[in-house]
């Protein structure tokens, strides 16, 4: 799923792989998807983007987004999957979009569980894109201890770490994925009441979310994710589905694996209190 390690880093790539490069041809879905959601008809968007050359490209939040001549924007979101491929590669036949471009390159966007792709015309109408884009990135500089202690003061105090960390989009682009390696460098269970925290805790959270999404931003995303060309990323997950069964990195324990507001979660037991 991206998050904003993931979001930035697909940016990167497709700024470094299609700037300059002009649509020839887009491809409504080959495999129809109930839970893809597009912004308007996607057998609209070849008549949209045919001609138009790709000038630039984005991430923020849980969004990344590839940007034409004209303000035309293609912008997809967590829980889609994008490939790029080149002339006389093998092209999936199944997919929710596809791209060609002039020098024969194509881009390909599949969904697994659910996910939205659209086209706009400058800018597109969604909730979490607008907050995705608009708010403070916890990677920046305004994204300091003022910032982040207004944050947790606002929230209700019995909000546990996950659902303040990963819900209503507080801080863009940390979801689920990325909070298990924070929680846990931050010694704190995704259960516990943000009320609860001592000072001292928030001072470690804050830390953590600086420093692990920092390097997982410079690895460029989770080693559980995909770039363009179906690599994992170079951040090597401490607890993850990748991982749990290892036990913990510091104690040596078992890690737990547990179904909690809608998604799973990892924590140690004896390091996460």
């Amino acid at each position: 799923m991206i998050e904003l390690p993931e979001a930035l880093a697909r940016a990167d790539e497709l700024k470094s792989e299609l700037k300059g490069k002009r649509a020839e041809k887009v491809w409504p879905p080959s495999s129809p998807h109930k839970f893809c959601w597009f912004n308007g008809e996607a057998s609209s968007y070849d008549d949209m983007l045919s001609g138009s050359k790709v000038v630039d490209a984005q991430g923020f939040g849980i969004f990344a987004e590839i940007i034409f001549e004209g303000d035309l924007r293609v912008c997809f979101n967590d829980g889609v999957n994008v490939r790029i491929f080149g002339e006389g590669d093998n092209i999936p036949g199944k997919y929710q979009l596809r791209i060609d471009f002039s020098d024969g390159t194509v881009l390909v966007f599949t969904v697994a569980m659910y996910g939205s792709i659209a086209c706009a015309d400058g800018s597109y109408d969604n909730e979490y894109y607008i907050i995705s884009k608009n708010s403070i990135s916890p990677i920046s500089p305004e994204f300091d201890h003022t910032y982040f202690f207004g944050l947790l003061d606002s929230a209700k105090p019995n909000l546990s770490a996950k659902a303040f960390l990963a819900t209503k989009q507080r801080i863009p682009g940390l979801g689920n994925g990325v909070l298990q390696d924070i929680l846990f460098e931050a010694g704190i269970h995704p259960k516990k009441k943000i009320g609860s925290f001592t000072e001292h805790e928030k001072e470690l959270l804050f830390v953590s979310i600086k420093e692990v999404l920092s390097e997982m931003v410079r690895l460029r995303g989770r080693d559980t994710e995909k770039d363009l060309w179906g690599n994992p990323g170079g951040y090597k997950t401490k607890l993850s589905k990748n991982t749990y069964k290892d036990g913990c990195p510091k104690c040596g324990g078992e890690i737990t694996k547990a179904a909690y507001l809608g998604g799973t979660v990892y924590f140690c037991p004896e390091c996460q209190t």
